[in-house]
């Protein structure tokens, strides 16, 4: 793993969010996109070599609604930057991890991507990711 790629905060609104976010890190929303295969409608922040990956569900039961149910907003992924996302998958695997999905899906950003079960990570959602070339 190369290094932290983004933090992903589940919140229920982008449009109250967004704002509040960019007077935190006092930068602009870079970018907002939907990604439908997911139901979440996100928008980036970029902090020093960090981005800060906002979630919103657009879906009323989608897997951010349900997530801000249980758990209310905040944190809710820490991804990490991969060169072979295939290789890192097995890896993982082959180590003991439970990966969520067993061929990369495509995310948001221009990235493949794949989340292991936060079961085996103390309950924290890790997803690993790789530039789409």
């Amino acid at each position: 793993m190369k290094n932290v790629e983004h933090i992903g905060i589940a919140v229920k609104n982008l449009g109250v969010s967004i704002p509040l976010f960019e007077k935190l890190l006092n930068t602009s929303c870079y970018k907002t996109e939907t990604v439908a295969s997911e139901q979440v409608n996100t928008a980036f922040f970029q902090t020093g070599e960090t981005k800060i990956e906002l979630l919103e569900s657009a879906t009323s039961d989608g897997v951010i609604a349900r997530y801000i149910e249980k758990k209310g907003e905040g944190i809710h992924h820490i991804a990490f930057e991969v060169t072979d996302i295939k290789a890192e998958m097995s890896r993982l695997q082959a180590d003991g991890f439970v990966l969520l999905n067993t061929e990369p899906k495509i995310g948001a950003d221009q990235k493949l991507v794949c989340f292991l079960h936060p079961k085996g990570t103390n309950g924290v959602l890790i997803e690993i990711c790789q530039a789409i070339r």
